[in-house]
């Protein structure tokens, strides 16, 4: 992670220093939080898996995020009510969700409390244990559509997925999406977007792999199958600045920040926290609090993720 860190900062000394002005002395951009759709739950770092660029450097020893429990989430919901957020989606994170004991219970509080569940997940052994598939088949039933998959299929071809996530990983992710399948699991899908592959050719591949494999999922649609950008520190990218908005004719509303929160508990802490972006969990300009309450507050977009994954790459977590 350190070795990640050195290398941004070199692809853009200068730059992201101070929260407010930019390496020119121009006046960063800053999102409010105007419109809470979706609050994320990180339900810690370890994976199954140790994939080639996980944004997370999630793997089977990184417990930098330790699992959440059922009742930790439950005090959010307590206070997403409380603070009257008006948010329709309670979204899980990892690491590799269905590592965490208590994933199936946290979506069915979320589901009892009438939010959309989305659960990001490999589909792997973690999801195909026998336990946790009589759990999950139980909540597909239960509440249906309300409850979506989103499978990491970083391409629609074996041997790019492979390259990335270890030898053999598309077949078992293609296993647990045909158990999903057969379960009738409102299913999603999250790629990436390869540099010499064109949006178009992605999609025509993707929508290939689902008819081949009678997935009901769109290929294009960005809600159902999300293609990420590439996201390299190492890249240099632009401030953004005030003046942005303007020049790129896109609003703040448009950026994640303004619609969603992060929350994540530290090895060795005693409460979680929470965060203003899915993508920073280790930059601690990027904590906001312990509560939603404090959560409130606006954030300067003051990493080159935010320029590049959000307001440049028009990226969003959120289904």
């Amino acid at each position: 992670m350190k070795d990640q860190i050195d290398q941004g900062k070199h692809a853009n000394a200068g730059k992201f220093s101070d929260p407010f002005i930019t390496a020119k002395g121009e006046t960063r951009a800053s999102v409010a939080l105007t419109s809470p759709q979706t609050l994320w739950f990180n339900t810690g770092t370890l994976c199954n898996i140790e994939c080639e660029n996980c944004y997370i450097l999630s793997s089977p020893t990184n417990d930098a995020l330790v699992y959440l429990t059922t009742a930790e989430v439950e005090d959010y919901l307590d206070q997403l009510e409380d603070r009257n957020w008006s948010a329709r989606e309670i979204a899980f994170t990892g690491g590799e969700p269905f590592m965490n004991p208590d994933m199936c219970e946290m979506a069915r509080v979320s589901l009892q409390r009438g939010y959309d569940v989305l659960i990001l997940t490999n589909a792997m052994r973690p999801m195909m244990r026998k336990s946790v598939r009589e759990a999950l088949s139980a909540l597909i039933a239960e509440y249906g559509d309300k409850l979506t998959l989103r499978i990491s299929l970083d391409h629609w071809s074996p041997e790019v997925h492979d390259k990335e996530r270890g030898k053999e990983a598309f077949a078992r992710t293609i296993e647990g999406m045909e158990w999903l399948r057969a379960q009738g699991a409102k299913m999603a899908v999250a790629g990436r977007s390869v540099w010499a592959e064109s949006d178009v050719s992605a999609r025509e591949g993707y929508a290939a792999l689902y008819e081949r494999f009678n997935f009901s999922i769109d290929a294009e649609s960005p809600a159902e199958t999300v293609l990420f950008p590439e996201m390299d520190e190492q890249v240099e990218v632009p401030e953004i600045t005030t003046d942005c908005w303007g020049i790129l004719n896109k609003s703040p509303d448009a950026v994640m920040c303004s619609s969603s929160r992060m929350v994540v508990k530290r090895k060795g802490a005693d409460k979680p926290a929470v965060l203003a972006c899915t993508l920073l969990a280790y930059a601690p300009e990027f904590e906001l609090g312990a509560t939603l309450k404090e959560a409130e507050r606006d954030v300067q977009l003051n990493h080159p993720h935010c320029a590049k994954f959000c307001v440049l790459g028009g990226a969003s977590c959120s289904a």
